[in-house]
């Protein structure tokens, strides 16, 4: 392991699946934290992946689509490895995760992302970021159930070689 590590994460749903992963994550390999949070937060309408005309319904649909970041901003100069989390939506990232990216210099860092999903697979979501990640070196990610051990975390991070 090098260097400083960050768990940067996107948790919109009122369950907060990745939040919790990411702290399970971060606990295990002693990794800071950081929540990625929409200037505008989305609400349980927004969110209705089965209405065409809800938010993220429109925002996926176009690939140009970057919501505005919210919270506190973070340096993330000290940081040599980031995993980024978030839920899988229509079989990507949320594009706020496209925001977060491009709103920083990524050069010479690692980026590991890392998902939550109800049943959707990563499908080609790292290869739908990489562009995103400017200067970084973006490694496959990963799935995450609710009920992952440390010891199935410990495996995932050796076998990613950082």
């Amino acid at each position: 392991m090098h260097g400083k590590m960050l768990i940067a994460y996107f948790s919109a749903s009122p369950s907060r699946r990745t939040e919790q992963v990411a702290h399970r994550i971060a606990d295990v390999i002693g990794a800071d934290l950081y929540e990625i949070v929409p200037a505008v937060p989305y609400t349980q309408d927004d969110l209705n992946w089965n209405d065409e005309k809800s938010r993220t319904s429109t925002e996926m649909r176009d690939p140009n689509s970057r919501p505005a970041l919210g919270g506190a901003p973070i340096d993330l100069a000290p940081y040599n490895v980031i995993f980024v989390g978030f839920p899988i939506w229509w079989y990507v990232a949320p594009h706020i995760i496209n925001t977060f990216l491009e709103s920083h210099d990524l050069t010479g860092k690692i980026i590991v992302p890392f998902v939550t999903s109800g049943g959707s697979s990563m499908g080609q979501t790292t290869v739908h970021l990489r562009p995103s990640a400017e200067g970084a070196l973006m490694k496959e990610g990963r799935r995450f159930e609710m009920g992952e051990t440390p010891m199935a975390i410990n495996s995932w991070i050796a076998a990613l070689g950082i």
